[in-house]
């Protein structure tokens, strides 16, 4: 099996547009939640939500072409774009054939589908766009991605809810380790915070309506949480073949040394008590990375501020590293970003190669009484200087979705 590495990142979230603001702000504990700002929600349950904030699309996407994307592709070729840039990687001197592009967004163009079918009701068929389907689908994402970079080789879309990107990372991993691919640009992006899908999501019951007090909405592991906080924005990451990276001399991030993923089978939206799924989707990254779970220092939980989630999140960690659960950190970094659904798993990737290589693991912020059922270390409300050699990401989607990525410390 080949070695992989990461030698770039981007993102593009409720508290920051590039990569590096983003993690700034996630040692500082910054909150991006606030009231919705992009549509009218004064007859919504729920009122807030994690919005990209200050960010001019056509800075970085010419306008003609910007106009012919989704928002969740728009944020998904910013940020990946930042990605190849931080790499260093010169697609001249690729072979595009060995270049691919995995994305994961559970939803897709949903704000298009919104648009268009608010056109084909008031005035016709014939005021639908030509651009609406190719606009809405979920595989268009890594389309413009592979076409900005002349990337041709492995080239899809994964949906698998809340668990996509990560599952888009680990199939990108596996790509490399077999010898398919030398580089892939992966990741994920969603632009889900829409009037429809913030309804759906309202009548689900399973957002928080906190709304007079949004910068303490999203609360993972504390006892008084009261459900998610929708998000949207976009993360990749540039992974590599080892040797293909010291070649031409890239930064090293970190290593990726595990990746497994599982389905509970059970229902279309809980996770199954005691949480054995995600239970064996970390088993099997762990076990993919050749340690015991006692060698993993930090896992950036999925953690989504739901009563069940992080019961049972909490309960699968135990299960998998028994006496070593209380000593492994574990905190939820969406207690700040809200949830990007299916961009979740790749912004939180990010998070776990950033802080291996800062040595700073994050906190969970907003957490205020504790719940004596999440027991765990969850790295309460101030981050931490502390070394860190494997960091684990744990990402958990609707349908039963488990998926599980593991970092390492790179070390030639």
């Amino acid at each position: 099996m080949k070695r992989v590495v990461v030698t770039g990142v981007g993102a593009v979230t409720p508290i920051g547009n590039d990569a590096d603001t983003f993690w700034q702000n996630i040692k500082k504990g910054v909150n991006g939640i606030d009231v919705v700002k992009s549509f009218d929600v004064s007859q919504f349950k729920t009122q807030i939500a994690g919005e990209v904030k200050d960010l001019e699309i056509t800075d970085h996407i010419d306008k003609k072409d910007a106009r012919k994307m989704d928002r969740f592709t728009q944020l998904g070729l910013i940020a990946a774009t930042e990605a190849v840039e931080n790499s260093g990687l010169d697609m001249e001197k690729e072979d595009p054939w060995r270049v691919g592009v995995i994305t994961g967004s559970g939803i897709g163009g949903i704000l298009t589908f919104e648009e268009q079918h608010t056109n084909y009701l008031q005035k016709g068929p014939g005021r639908v766009s030509p651009f609406f389907i190719p606009m809405m689908i979920g595989n268009i994402a890594p389309c413009q991605i592979a076409m900005k970079f002349n990337a041709r080789g492995v080239n899809e879309n994964v949906v698998t809810a809340c668990a996509s990107s990560t599952n888009a990372i680990g199939t990108a991993f596996r790509h490399i380790q077999y010898g398919d691919n030398d580089v892939i640009i992966a990741g994920g992006c969603e632009a889900a915070v829409a009037p429809t899908a913030f309804a759906g999501f309202c009548n689900m019951k399973a957002m928080s309506t906190r709304n007079d007090d949004p910068q303490h909405a999203s609360r993972p592991f504390d006892a008084n949480r009261d459900g998610f906080v929708l998000s949207e924005g976009a993360a990749f990451i540039v992974l590599e073949e080892l040797e293909h990276a010291k070649a031409r001399g890239a930064h090293i991030i970190c290593e990726m040394t595990g990746y497994g993923a599982t389905d509970d089978a059970y229902h279309i939206t809980s996770p199954i008590p005691g949480g054995e799924g995600g239970a064996k989707a970390m088993e099997l990254a762990i076990k993919d990375s050749g340690v015991e779970p006692k060698d993993i220092t930090y896992i950036n939980a999925h953690g989504t501020s739901t009563k069940l989630n992080d019961l049972f999140e909490t309960q699968a960690i135990k299960s998998v590293f028994g006496d070593a659960a209380y000593k492994v950190a574990v905190s939820s970094t969406k207690s700040m970003t809200g949830h990007m659904l299916g961009a979740a798993g790749a912004v939180e990737a990010i998070v776990c190669a950033r802080a291996i290589e800062d040595s700073y693991i994050p906190a969970t912020i907003n957490y205020e009484t504790p719940d004596p059922e999440c027991d765990l270390d969850i790295v309460p409300n101030v981050g931490r200087e502390q070394e860190v050699t494997y960091a684990m990401s744990n990402s958990l989607g609707f349908g039963g979705h488990n998926a599980s990525i593991v970092f390492k410390k790179y070390t030639d």
